[in-house]
């Protein structure tokens, strides 16, 4: 038999425990009057970057930013179609990154308990340094799996040497395929990771997920 070209995908993924959170707040405050609306908002504000660089300083939180201020105005209707006096409205969105959960959980409970505060996002993820370490074992695992998958086809065939050929991301040898091919790397919080913010946060699991397609010559 000559030389016979096979191609396969390889798959492997990890899970491993998030050590990052990144968390956005909105501080908003509306009323009759511009000026105090915003003054109140920028109080509201400062007490809660206060915290937020207390956090920063005992090493709980790596960065945190004001992002954004926003200060506009409406005149609401009410239920008979009439227009009523002009409402002000202003927001603050800070944002920070917290790498204990325990300081996270404590903090959310503390801005929580004011009605101008409104919790947005809790965002999970690895640290940068864990993100790279476990992105090159699952990519290197699935090179393994797709040289297994072409060995296994090789002896099937009576081929007794496998050689590789090209080696890619899923996607960029070209095959075609009746589905969408999955990302070569990609990062997904597990199951139970999503939802509305909580006191008592536990840190999710974080699934990192390689996979890779192979040419290899068998003979």
């Amino acid at each position: 038999m000559s030389d016979v070209v096979i191609t396969v995908r390889g798959e492997s993924n990890a899970r491993a425990r998030a050590e990052e959170a990144t968390v956005r707040v909105t501080v908003s405050t509306d009323g009759p009057t511009r000026g105090p609306v915003v003054e109140r908002a920028q109080e509201r504000a400062a007490s809660v970057q206060d915290g937020l660089v207390a956090h920063l300083r005992s090493g709980e939180v790596s960065e945190w930013s004001s992002a954004r201020v926003s200060v506009w105005s409406d005149r609401p209707w009410n239920n008979e179609g009439a227009q009523l006096p002009l409402v002000h409205h202003a927001a603050v969105e800070l944002s920070a990154t917290f790498i204990d959960a325990g300081a996270l959980s404590w903090w959310l409970g503390d801005v929580a308990e004011s009605d101008d505060v409104q919790v947005t996002a809790v965002e999970w993820r690895l640290s940068p340094a864990t993100r790279a370490r476990v992105e090159r074992e699952v990519a290197a695992d699935a090179v393994h799996v797709a040289v297994e998958r072409a060995t296994a086809y090789a002896d099937a065939l009576g081929l007794a040497s496998v050689s590789a050929v090209e080696i890619a991301d899923a996607g960029l040898l070209g095959t075609h395929v009746d589905q969408p091919v999955p990302l070569a790397a990609r990062m997904m919080a597990a199951a139970g990771a999503a939802g509305g913010p909580s006191f008592s946060l536990q840190p999710p699991e974080i699934v990192v997920t390689s996979v890779v397609e192979g040419r290899f010559r068998a003979e």
